[in-house]
């Protein structure tokens, strides 16, 4: 598959939001889903936004949305087969506005 020759491919980054907060998810069951809403100071409904933890998420899937101005919504998805409490660890959340890419 060609690349787009319109895009910014090989472009540096240099405009982006990151906030983070102490989080414990507690025991999330299999098939479950938990969520916490950041906030992203400068979100805006749109940008790319990307979660990651200080800790191991053993198998589960972390997942972001920016869904208010200023909010991102991350969402903690369980399908490993079995509970899993992951303990506390930090939260971290990276947003990228849309004009940048």
């Amino acid at each position: 598959m060609a690349l787009p020759t319109d895009t910014n491919y090989g472009q540096s980054v240099t405009k982006y939001a990151v906030a983070s907060e102490t989080k414990d998810w507690g025991s999330v069951a299999d098939g479950d889903e938990a969520a916490e809403e950041v906030t992203v100071t400068g979100a805006q409904l749109g940008d790319f936004a990307f979660p990651s933890m200080s800790i191991d998420t053993t198998d589960i899937t972390l997942t972001a949305t920016v869904t208010a101005a200023n909010t991102v919504t991350v969402i903690l998805a369980n399908n490993t087969g079995g509970a899993i409490d992951l303990g506390s660890g930090t939260l971290y959340v990276m947003v990228i506005p849309r004009e940048v890419v």
